[in-house]
């Protein structure tokens, strides 16, 4: 190898590892942004569901006293 070639080598190993340490920069980087927005995230669908399960809790309970009312109803209606 002549001096040229040896050079344009030189450059390409000092492009290529630069370039892996910036996007390894760049990873650690995002995950740290992830972990913060995902905490904040699951926490919002958390509160989501506790508040869903709760109107399904409400829902549940006022057909079970509709269907006992109807009950009543078409029992009253056959004993007449």
């Amino acid at each position: 190898m002549n001096s040229g070639e040896l050079m344009v080598v030189l450059i390409v190993a000092v492009v290529m590892v630069a370039s892996i340490f910036k996007q390894m920069a760049r990873s650690r980087f995002r995950s740290n942004d992830v972990d913060g927005e995902s905490r904040v995230e699951n926490q919002r669908l958390r509160d989501e569901v506790h508040e869903l399960k709760e109107r399904l809790k409400v829902i549940e309970r006022i057909t079970v006293e509709k269907e006992n009312s109807l009950a009543k109803e078409i029992e009253s209606l056959r004993d007449r």
